[in-house]
């Protein structure tokens, strides 16, 4: 990923052969201390070890035996250092965790920047040369298969290319000429990746086509004539900032094609329709706008590469927001989850599941953060699971209840039954099933929701012939209120009665209809803007959005919950102080 995208969420933005899971824990090695330790040398245990895997000599056949793959992310590639964005440092442990959950390769991003002269030579640490090569090695010798890069030095320095190109070009050669050097010597289960993410300021479509086709022939020439494995190891070309839109996937076949190498992988990067990734736009569900994107943007890699023979290696999916963040919903998020590694697998592509901070992976156990996702990636490795319209049935706290229908979307399985816990519903009396559609009785709701306190009342599943099950939560709700409050730029936490409710966005706007937030194209702004606290009862607005109002001039803010109900807010910034006014 690349900066913008990283300070959202400490970080940075795709399942061709089965995998199964490796059940055997490989044994911890030693862990480090404080101070990098010199690399083990080429006839080290790590490398004896990594030499035993057989990398198949078809690079089609190499790419699939990589499935499925994670990110070290946030971590070589933070800047300054290693531990300067949250994460621990990595261990043999780290690789032991990953490979015995299941994972056949790692890609390792690297900044390399702030370790290397400015000027030429442009020379890198040998400390921290050698610390990215006991990384690589930890991980090679628990048999997986390897990826570095030059991270985000493409933002760092890289994206200058259009007004200091020579000085640019020679550091970015003098870089690949020492890090090919450093790695020549290593099995061919190490992949090399030129450039993450790739952008040109202050450059035209043409001149970003020009200058990155000169960085992957460059690089492409300096690591096969670098001696060693390095003539024949694969390496990873990106398309302009890994997007997938065709004019770019174009360039970058062109490119592959004029190199005549058959060990070369094509590399992009997915992390969703972006109105649904930051929950912006009126987005807040993975509706058809967001499947298409997904879907045609993946048959169009497929349809560039991986039909003519080249392979895809997705090195990076996720969303642009943490996925535990509330920003997009849960039931939305797993079910986008669901279908890019579906999407991925069909295509033919290895997916690298981006990691920056705890998101799945807890870097200090190496343990799944949340069962659930665990079970739906691991699942979609094989098959699809099934999912349905929503994940959350709404009753409200007095009155009536009425019976609700929901739509099962089955991914290619069939229906085998309503659960709750290890007792099943039963048919006609608690559901009834009307081809998708799955209609919860109003006798079955009132039984599942009890004396109706607000908030989770009973917990369903949606069982499937296969796959992981669908959680359905039977919620009881009364409208939420929100109280008078006062702030500053530095935020607004306004008191909020949430009731049981859960919110979906957020729009605002002045009296003259133009949109009030950072985003000045739509009134709904990103909900990444703001933080509903269902503990604590407050929502509070960030320091970027209320920094981004009209001053003395009040916006409207109309907060919308997924029960279909509104709280209207009134927001006025004076100076360095905010006040909010419930309607």
């Amino acid at each position: 990923m690349n900066t913008a995208q990283r300070t959202a969420r400490p970080r940075s933005r795709r399942l061709h052969r089965t995998a199964g899971l490796v059940v055997a824990l490989v044994t911890a090695g030693s862990l480090l201390g404080g101070t990098a330790v010199a690399a083990p040398s080429d006839r080290s245990p790590a490398a004896t070890q990594a030499s035993r895997i057989r990398v198949p000599s078809d690079p089609m056949a190499a790419v699939a035996e990589m499935q499925p793959s994670w990110n070290l992310g946030n971590t070589l590639d933070a800047i300054p250092n290693e531990t300067s964005w949250g994460n621990p440092l990595t261990t043999k442990a780290t690789f032991d965790g990953l490979r015995a959950r299941g994972f056949r390769s790692v890609r390792i991003p690297v900044t390399w920047s702030d370790h290397q002269s400015a000027t030429a030579p442009y020379t890198i640490d040998p400390t921290y040369m050698a610390r990215v090569k006991q990384v690589v090695d930890w991980a090679l010798a628990d048999g997986l298969y390897v990826e570095i890069n030059v991270h985000h030095d493409s933002w760092q320095w890289i994206n200058r290319m259009s007004t200091d190109h020579d000085n640019v070009r020679a550091r970015f050669d003098a870089t690949w000429r020492q890090i090919a050097t450093a790695f020549k010597d290593e099995p061919r289960s190490l992949l090399m990746e030129s450039i993450n993410e790739p952008q040109f300021a202050d450059a035209t479509d043409a001149q970003k086509t020009q200058y990155l086709r000169e960085l992957n022939t460059s690089f492409h020439s300096i690591v096969r004539n670098s001696g060693g494995q390095n003539k024949d190891r694969l390496l990873v070309l990106p398309s302009e900032e890994t997007n997938n839109a065709q004019h770019w996937l174009d360039d970058l076949s062109t490119t592959i094609s004029s190199l005549h190498d058959r060990n070369l992988v094509a590399t992009v990067h997915y992390y969703s329709w972006y109105p649904f990734s930051v929950n912006i736009a009126n987005g807040p569900t993975y509706d058809a706008k967001a499947q298409s994107d997904l879907t045609e943007g993946f048959a169009r890699v497929h349809d560039t590469f991986v039909a003519k023979g080249i392979p895809v290696y997705l090195g990076e999916y996720g969303l642009l927001t943490s996925p535990y963040s509330g920003v997009v919903e849960r039931g939305e998020m797993l079910k986008y989850f669901e279908h890019v590694n579906y999407e991925a697998r069909r295509n033919g592509m290895t997916s690298a599941v981006w990691d920056a901070a705890n998101d799945f992976l807890n870097r200090s156990t190496m343990q799944w953060m949340v069962p659930e996702m665990k079970d739906l990636i691991q699942t979609s490795w094989r098959t699809r699971s099934g999912t349905a319209s929503t994940d959350n049935l709404f009753v409200p706290r007095s009155g009536p209840v009425t019976a609700q229908t929901i739509t099962l979307n089955r991914n290619g399985q069939w229906f085998a039954g309503l659960w709750q816990g290890d007792r099943p519903l039963i048919p006609f009396m608690d559901y009834t099933l009307d081809g998708d559609k799955l209609t919860l009785t109003a006798d079955g709701l009132t039984r599942l929701a009890g004396d109706r306190a607000a908030g989770v009342n009973a917990t369903l599943e949606v069982r499937y012939s296969d796959g992981v099950p669908w959680k359905l939560f039977v919620r009881s709700y009364d409208k939420p209120t929100m109280a008078d409050a006062a702030g500053t730029l530095d935020g607004l936490t306004i008191p909020t009665r949430f009731n049981g409710s859960l919110m979906a966005n957020v729009q605002s706007a002045y009296a003259d209809g133009t949109a009030a937030g950072p985003a000045s194209w739509t009134t709904y702004q990103s909900f990444d803007n703001l933080r509903a606290d269902y503990g604590a009862d407050t929502t509070t607005l960030k320091p970027d959005y209320v920094k981004s109002l009209k001053d003395g001039v009040p916006a409207t803010f109309t907060f919308r919950f997924w029960t279909g109900d509104t709280v209207t807010y009134t927001v006025t910034r004076s100076g360095n102080t905010v006040t909010g006014t419930a309607s």
